[in-house]
């Protein structure tokens, strides 16, 4: 299957501190791709730089078969971090904003909106909305432009278990809209039950990239390479892991 994105040797280092470091990793067309790691592991770095929200200190981006570029970005939505909402706006006129600003149709807000289950809403102004009403919002906002990339980094992060559920089944219909999606988290039931394919990440490095195998145990090989990771220090060659299916980095 073809890649839509793809890391080669990225790295992003603050100072003397690499945030992320050596990243190659393969996101493959109409997939969801779990990005999994604990807190602090570089996940929203990443997602930083294929979104342009910060430079990379080496290595490239290849998105739809070419070096990314700004322009790219008309193709990628994104939700990274808390949505970008305005409290005394309604969910109508959130999104009028941003089809204003980038020059949308107007009409592409009621279909995003009954994308996301947000028709019913009102005269409701989003600083009244549930969490995950808020969540939903900022993926119809991320959906405006037709992406062909959806980015969301720890969409579930303050959900309810209905509304991680409901969130989790609206993900999972993307790929068959033509939307590839890289989703972050460090809830492993959550990737488990969503992704097609994972990547694990730790201490700044990706250690791991396969498809989702049922007959593998997630939690432990999670742990497994978290483990190696603090006892791995970064520019060491030889990682010592013991080899599993799937793409082993070292």
């Amino acid at each position: 299957m073809e890649n839509i994105l793809e890391t080669h040797h990225l790295s992003r280092k603050y100072k003397k501190q690499f945030a992320n470091y050596d990243i190659s990793l393969s996101v493959k067309r109409n997939t969801v791709y779990g990005l999994l790691g604990p807190n602090g592991a570089g996940k929203s770095t990443l997602l930083k730089s294929l979104t342009g929200m910060i430079r990379p200190s080496s290595g490239e981006i290849i998105f739809d078969g070419k070096s990314w570029s700004r322009s790219d970005l008309a193709a990628i939505g994104a939700l990274i971090e808390s949505p970008p909402l305005y409290d005394n706006l309604t969910a109508r006129e959130n999104l009028k904003v941003r089809t204003l600003l980038y020059g949308l149709p107007e009409s592409r807000i009621e279909e995003v909106l009954e994308i996301v289950a947000l028709t019913d809403t009102g005269r409701k102004r989003a600083g009244h909305f549930s969490m995950g009403m808020k969540q939903r919002l900022g993926i119809a906002a991320a959906l405006l432009n037709h992406p062909k990339l959806l980015i969301l980094d720890e969409p579930t992060n303050g959900l309810d278990p209905i509304g991680i559920g409901d969130l989790r089944r609206m993900i999972r219909s993307f790929p068959k809209q033509g939307i590839t999606v890289i989703l972050s988290s460090h809830m492993l039931s959550e990737v488990e039950q969503t992704a097609d394919e994972i990547g694990i990440i730790a201490d700044g490095r990706l250690w791991y990239e396969a498809p989702i195998d049922d007959s593998e145990d997630l939690e432990t090989l999670f742990l497994e390479v978290v483990k190696n990771s603090n006892e791995t220090p970064m520019n060491r060659q030889d990682s010592g892991i013991s080899r599993r299916k799937g793409r082993w980095f070292r």
